[in-house]
């Protein structure tokens, strides 16, 4: 942990571009925080964590809200998945039952669109003109992984147990809602098109009262729509849950933290951050090619520098490995029109593949710009968290789906 002024603390280390966004979100934050596997993002650094008295930042949530992940521990071992062929053969049919991409066009037909969820009052705070447009819009993608990072895997654990994890967010139901508030923040339409700015929003406003309702729904929303997914996935294997470990890392929570004057309550912004309170689970995807871990906040004597960091930490931790190459960078550049390769990327397709194989993961879709090359080691960032999280299980991935390279999805990161 490095501080870098009496508001700032980094984990981990982090380019200049960061470091810099980070300084200038901690000017008009209370306190703020960059985990280390944070990298430059949209106004706010990915990874960071910022603590403000009754305001929230709508970019700090950003256009992903609710994105997180939910892990589903399994009484099914890897004996019962059989050999490569058959978890290829899953992956094929995981792929033909849950949707990757924007609409929900797969062979399941359960997911839970009459959830209590669309009748919340919570709704009203999106203007007549586009509110059913958007809870028909919400409905038809609920359960939807999307793609970029997104991803349904198949993981074993240390003990030999099967576990089911999902990483997506609230869908285009939230990138309308950030958007929106975007351009509202701003003196714009609902439908504006905002300028890259931060925008804080007043809690005791009426506009940031219906940013938090609706920021609160997309949550309800991304909840049940990975929850669904798992528990699919568990039914495709003939698997009993044991165990759900679920959280968002990218919303914003009412916490009691102490600034510097006591404890009060504040809010609590976490882009790309899971929270990790003492003792609170918390499940954290690597890359399709590297492990995922179980973890927990450690519990530690109040007087102890381990509690010290997690306070610096706003009890957080890291949300993935975090990237170290762009999209572009790993795949290249191609013409949108013809498809044709501008600029070849740092990543090959034999080296993508080289990889998994070394990993023992089967592979159904996913793109060169999401291959392992692209992205820090997952141990490596945790080990920069110092002693503020105590690893429960490591989850080795055996099959890793993901939508496919070429997959249209506008709300994908």
């Amino acid at each position: 942990m490095q501080p870098l002024s009496d508001k700032l603390v980094v984990f981990g280390t982090h380019d200049e571009h960061t470091l810099r966004q980070a300084a200038a979100v901690a000017e008009r934050a209370d306190r703020m925080a960059v985990m280390a596997d944070g990298h430059y993002g949209y106004v706010m650094p990915v990874g960071g964590v910022a603590a403000y008295r009754n305001h929230v930042s709508v970019n700090g949530v950003g256009f992903d809200i609710a994105c997180g992940v939910a892990a589903l521990r399994t009484d099914r071992t890897l004996a019962d998945l059989g050999d490569r062929r058959a978890l290829a053969a899953l992956g094929r049919e995981i792929d033909a039952t849950i949707s990757f991409g924007i609409g929900r066009r797969n062979a399941a037909d359960d997911a839970p669109i009459d959830h209590p969820l669309f009748d919340d009052p919570a709704w009203e705070a999106i203007p007549a003109s586009h509110r059913e447009a958007l809870r028909r819009k919400a409905r038809a993608q609920l359960g939807t992984v999307g793609s970029g990072n997104h991803f349904v895997d198949v993981l074993v654990s240390e003990d030999g147990a099967v576990w089911v994890m999902a990483h997506f967010g609230s869908r285009g139901l939230g990138h309308t809602v950030a958007s929106a508030f975007l351009s509202l923040g701003q003196g714009g339409p609902w439908d504006g098109r905002a300028r890259e700015a931060e925008v804080l929003l007043d809690l005791a406003t009426p506009m940031g009262q219906d940013y938090w309702a609706l920021m609160s729904l997309a949550g309800q929303y991304a909840y049940a729509g990975r929850e669904w997914v798992v528990q699919k996935v568990a039914s495709l294997i003939g698997a009993a849950a044991t165990r759900l470990v679920h959280q968002h890392h990218n919303a914003a929570w009412r916490e009691t933290h102490d600034l510097g004057q006591g404890p009060e309550e504040v809010v609590v912004v976490r882009k790309g951050a899971t929270p990790a309170f003492p003792g609170q689970a918390g499940a954290v995807g690597g890359s399709m090619g590297d492990d995922s871990v179980i973890l927990r906040g450690a519990t530690a004597p109040a007087d102890s520098d381990v509690t010290a960091q997690q306070r610096a930490a706003l009890y957080s931790t890291v949300h993935g490995a975090g990237r170290v190459m762009s999209r572009t960078a790993a795949a290249g550049k191609r013409n949108r029109r013809t498809g044709e390769l501008l600029t070849p990327g740092r990543v090959t397709p034999a080296m993508m593949a080289e990889w998994l194989e070394a990993k023992g993961v089967v592979l159904v879709g996913g793109g060169l710009d999401e291959s392992p090359h692209a992205y820090r080691r997952l141990g490596d960032v945790l080990a920069a968290q110092g002693a503020t999280v105590e690893v429960e299980h490591v989850l080795r991935p055996v099959l890793v789906v993901m939508a496919g390279a070429d997959e249209f999805d506008p709300y994908k990161d």
